[in-house]
């Protein structure tokens, strides 16, 4: 009872700092602002992970494997420790010798490039944030998790207020990067005061066997990482090329509001169902859990998104404003999408908790260029709207992808129940 009330702090203030923040662009950005907004998420999720080399899913599976096991419990993170700060060193790298050229590329401004070379600098800090929250996590410590989840968030949106009210859209952006490398400032005291925090949990270690294990995870993460944000990138180019930037703006203002609501169910599924499929062998428990999973996430998917669908016209103009109202038409097929994609994720989960790497990154280049292409051949055939159906379209494949992956490894552990989903 304790864990779930933690869980739901912990993702009531990520949700709220997030649906300030949004305010705050809308308000003295406009629809536009708010798609540009959307370009530089993008690009910060992208680096987020690529700074970490993409290993926090392995970090929170292995130490959740070896955590009674302290001679590799200590190898393997010595190895994720050195395999993360490498990656984020790499990468801020390339990203200062290319900031001129993404700044004008999202933004269309180079006028950014001193922002985007911010955000390499922050690499570093961002890389042993993520390293420290997946350890937290892989130890299902719910409780310091969450509370440095909500100091993070409370930091982050006081910035945002802070640098927006001086600097505006640069500055709302400029705070996001300095807010995710402040989460370390939160997290590494929270970790360093925990039972089971070690010194030589911060010795980089070069080992060979552990790296391999966590770059199948940092294969599978990166393919993930690198693929959603840059669709999304290049779905926001297009659109903004055939209907403009405000358009672009009601597009990711309906993303946003549905990325919100599903922050509950996608914050329980990292939090407790990764490391609990991570954990189970059998088929029987593997079939149980996955039962459970169904049995509560998509009742409760279903009824947010009525909620959402119904009160779309007040949500919109509280979360932005009335010059906003255009987006109230996406709301119907996005979540009709929303729902499916749950059913989706609660499957293809298995892949990841079972090191599917190379079903897994296949899938994912597939229905990331298969989405690219409905979103095409929809908008333009029915206009800004089909972007939406192409979202819907695009899970409704990927569900049945994965329902056929579920049963054919389900099958191999033992005789097929027909009465799995």
């Amino acid at each position: 009872m304790r864990a779930s009330f933690y869980t739901a702090a912990s993702t009531a203030a990520r949700l709220l700092a997030g649906l300030v923040v949004i305010k705050l662009v809308a308000s003295f950005a406009g629809p536009e602002g708010v798609g540009k907004f959307g370009q530089f998420m993008s690009l910060m999720s992208l680096l987020a992970v690529l700074a970490g080399g993409g290993i926090s899913a392995g970090i929170v599976k292995y130490v959740a494997e070896y955590r009674d096991d302290k001679v590799r419990l200590t190898r393997l993170l010595g190895a994720a420790l050195w395999y993360a700060l490498g990656a984020s060193l790499l990468m801020g790298v390339v990203t200062l010798v290319f900031s001129q050229p993404l700044a004008q590329w999202l933004l269309g401004d180079s006028r950014y490039a001193s922002l985007i070379r911010t955000l390499a600098v922050a690499q570093f800090g961002i890389a042993l944030a993520n390293y420290v929250l997946a350890v937290i996590n892989g130890f299902m410590d719910v409780r310091r998790l969450a509370l440095v989840q909500v100091a993070g968030s409370i930091l982050n949106v006081a910035m945002v207020a802070w640098l927006s009210h001086w600097l505006h859209l640069y500055g709302a952006l400029l705070a996001l990067v300095l807010g995710q490398a402040l989460w370390l400032a939160v997290g590494l005291p929270a970790w360093w005061r925990s039972p089971y925090f070690r010194r030589g949990m911060l010795r980089l270690r070069f080992d060979g066997d552990m790296i391999r294990r966590l770059a199948r995870f940092s294969v599978m993460t990166l393919t993930a990482a690198l693929l959603s944000p840059l669709v999304n990138i290049a779905v926001r180019d297009y659109l903004a090329s055939e209907f403009g930037w405000e358009q672009v703006g009601y597009w990711q203002a309906v993303s946003k509001v549905s990325d919100a609501y599903l922050l509950f169910i996608t914050t329980a599924i990292n939090v407790y169902y990764l490391p609990k499929l991570a954990s189970i062998d059998d088929r029987a428990s593997l079939v149980m859990e996955l039962r459970n999973a169904y049995r509560f996430l998509l009742p409760l998917v279903v009824v947010l998104a009525l909620a959402v669908f119904i009160a779309r016209g007040w949500v919109t103009l509280l979360l932005f404003n009335e010059g906003f109202a255009s987006a109230n038409v996406l709301y119907g097929p996005q979540l009709v999408g929303d729902v499916i994609k749950i059913a989706s994720f609660v499957l293809s989960y298995l892949m990841l908790a079972k090191a599917m790497t190379r079903l897994f990154v296949a899938s994912e280049c597939v229905f990331a260029a298969s989405y690219l292409g409905l979103v095409y051949a929809f908008t333009a055939y029915f206009g800004l709207v089909g972007a939406m159906y192409a979202f819907t379209a695009n899970y409704t494949l990927y569900f049945l992808f994965n329902v056929w992956v579920a049963r054919r490894f389900l099958g191999g552990l033992g005789q097929w129940s027909p009465q799995y989903p």
